[in-house]
């Protein structure tokens, strides 16, 4: 008999750490790298210096929160904005300014809407995502999700910058397991840079103009008093 297939919680907040090292490698932190030990928490919290959260329902619910120390917040968004052009002179100086804490929570929304798009192609399940919040604080602050979860659990992983500055990643969801029951053909994801790659294959110099002489009667013309 065929052995089926099950994916745990853990292997989704796998997914939820690729998420991370690929949105913010594509925002010009490269070598981001998460710890290869998953621990195992009571309670998730928002902590200094800057925190970070997203709701999450649908198929299960749960909650996402990144916790950056200043220095891995600051380092995370200069590279950012310098990979986008940004010059030093014009960049916050302070991760509480309110520009850190804009683009942190963009980048936040990025990670969580990658992880939810792969969920939908993966595990064949939808689900929504709340709006980031983002704050500065200096005490830690205990997050609750405002639903009942099945058999809840907490996990928390390390991220490390190639400054060797550190982040936290802590998911919070329902006890899930989803088994396999027949093979299926994985729907290829679609990236915007490849859209745009193939459609720069049909622009105007790779077109062939056709001339086509037609030939009119002249006195159809004149009838028409052309």
């Amino acid at each position: 008999m065929k052995k089926t297939k099950t994916i745990t919680t853990d292997e989704i907040l796998l997914t939820l750490c690729q998420s991370v090292t690929k949105v913010l490698s594509g925002a010009g932190n490269n070598n981001v790298a998460h710890s290869p030990m998953v621990q195992k928490i009571q309670k998730t919290c928002l902590r200094p210096d800057l925190g970070c959260f997203v709701l999450f329902d649908g198929g299960f619910s749960g909650l996402v929160i990144i916790n950056f120390t200043a220095q891995a917040a600051m380092e995370i968004y200069k590279k950012y904005l310098k990979s986008m052009g940004m010059p030093e002179e014009e960049l916050a100086q302070f991760h509480t300014s309110d520009e850190v804490g804009n683009v942190m929570g963009e980048l936040m929304n990025q990670i969580v809407g990658d992880f939810t798009n792969t969920v939908r192609y993966d595990l064949h399940t939808s689900i929504n995502q709340s709006q980031p919040k983002m704050m500065a604080i200096n005490k830690q602050v205990q997050i609750l999700i405002n639903t009942q979860l099945d058999q809840p659990q907490a996990r928390r992983v390390t991220f490390s910058t190639p400054e060797h500055n550190i982040f936290y990643l802590e998911l919070a969801m329902d006890k899930t397991e989803f088994i396999q029951l027949h093979e299926f053909d994985k729907i290829e994801q679609e990236h915007p840079d490849d859209i745009l790659a193939n459609a720069q294959q049909y622009t105007p110099e790779n077109t062939v103009s056709v001339d086509v002489d037609v030939d009119v009667d002249d006195d159809f013309m004149k009838n028409l008093g052309l």
